[in-house]
């Protein structure tokens, strides 16, 4: 099998079907996610959601840097969970994960096609195969040529995955699945979708996840992703200029940006510019998927996900920015919830439980 000719501990691509929870442990917070399914075909109910807060710098730049302070945040949000499931799964930055759309010749049996992979491979990625976890999975048909298949690759330095792992397992939680974040995200919208004229159906639209140092701008077309991008902006960015504008500390600030009871200049002298910009950075995301097409020139629809997306007034000025109808992102809008989650408090959380729904998700793949 693959993961034992490359020696990959986990999957970044196959399908899985375990009792799990989807986690995702973002640079601000751990969030996790417990979905059951009503019945066969007729969707999912949330059963449970947490979010904790990371220390300050736990995690940059996608990296742990303190592994003991990640692993106690883990084992906090699983308490509050209130569950007995320890099986999770996760999820790597895009930035810690070489993606490649490969052909390759059908018609080749398993052992082939693994070892057309793993030449492919040596191509693509800058590293030692021995040095990554590695993972394909096939796509379909090859695109104009009918005997030919597509097949996205995916590989990662086995650091980034073994990092994670040994925080999830350190707080007594078992890795059964780790995903690709932007690939997690759109499993998630596949609920969202559905909210749209036509389930969303032959139309450009713009998944943009705002979290708390990067925007991801994943441009998809029928559950297919045609342009993906990362930006450098998110809502510490607006957390350090309330500090700067207020003279407040960094928990001041955070608790101001979340509660409110900041003074009345805040709207028009912080908020209002940095909506605006970040409509400006959506709307250059844009412009580049424009720019490197030869196929498409509209979005459809933007989505707003991740912790940024309940801002004021923000759908509304990237909506005026790029002209196309924005919505903020629930993958929870039409799903059935338990007695234990208030409909009222979710609201504001569920843009910010994209990937870790999406995580969840995981459970109900077919093996």
């Amino acid at each position: 099998m693959l993961k034992e000719k490359f020696d990959v501990q986990l999957d970044f691509l196959k399908a899985k079907s375990p009792p799990l929870i989807g986690v995702d442990i973002s640079s601000s917070s751990v969030k996790m996610v417990e979905l059951s399914e009503l019945s066969k075909g007729k969707g999912y109910m949330l059963e449970r959601y947490a979010i904790e807060d990371l220390p300050k710098d736990a995690i940059s730049d996608g990296n742990i840097n303190n592994l003991d302070a990640v692993s106690e945040t883990l084992r906090r949000a699983w308490k509050r969970m209130g569950t007995r499931i320890r099986n999770v799964s996760l999820a790597l930055p895009a930035a810690a994960v070489i993606t490649k759309k490969i052909i390759l010749g059908g018609g080749s049996r398993e052992e082939e096609l693994e070892a057309q992979v793993e030449a492919e491979a040596n191509q693509y990625i800058p590293f030692a195969i021995e040095e990554v976890n590695l993972d394909f999975s096939v796509i379909g048909p090859a695109p104009g040529s009918a005997e030919d298949i597509e097949v996205l690759l995916a590989a990662s330095r086995k650091a980034n995955v073994e990092d994670r792992v040994a925080a999830a397992q350190a707080a007594g939680l078992k890795v059964l699945v780790v995903d690709v974040e932007p690939y997690a995200a759109e499993a998630a919208f596949s609920l969202i979708a559905q909210q749209l004229p036509d389930g969303g159906q032959d139309q450009c639209i713009a998944l943009v996840d705002i979290g708390a140092t990067v925007m991801n701008v994943n441009i998809m077309r029928n559950g297919m992703s045609l342009y993906m991008r990362d930006q450098q902006i998110g809502g510490a960015q607006l957390t350090q200029q309330i500090q700067a504008a207020f003279g407040l500390s960094a928990e001041e600030a955070e608790e101001g940006k979340r509660e409110g009871g900041l003074p009345d200049n805040y709207e028009s002298d912080v908020l209002a510019p940095f909506r605006e910009n970040v409509a400006a950075e959506v709307a250059r995301a844009i412009q580049f998927f424009f720019t490197s097409s030869q196929q498409y020139s509209e979005i459809n629809y933007i989505a707003l996900a991740g912790g940024c997306a309940t801002l004021a007034g923000l759908d509304d000025a990237v909506a005026a920015r790029t002209q196309v109808s924005t919505l903020v992102a629930n993958p929870f809008a039409q799903m059935a919830l338990t007695s234990r989650i208030k409909s009222r408090q979710l609201a504001p959380d569920a843009p910010a439980l994209m990937i870790a729904c999406g995580l969840a998700m995981r459970r109900f793949d077919p093996s």
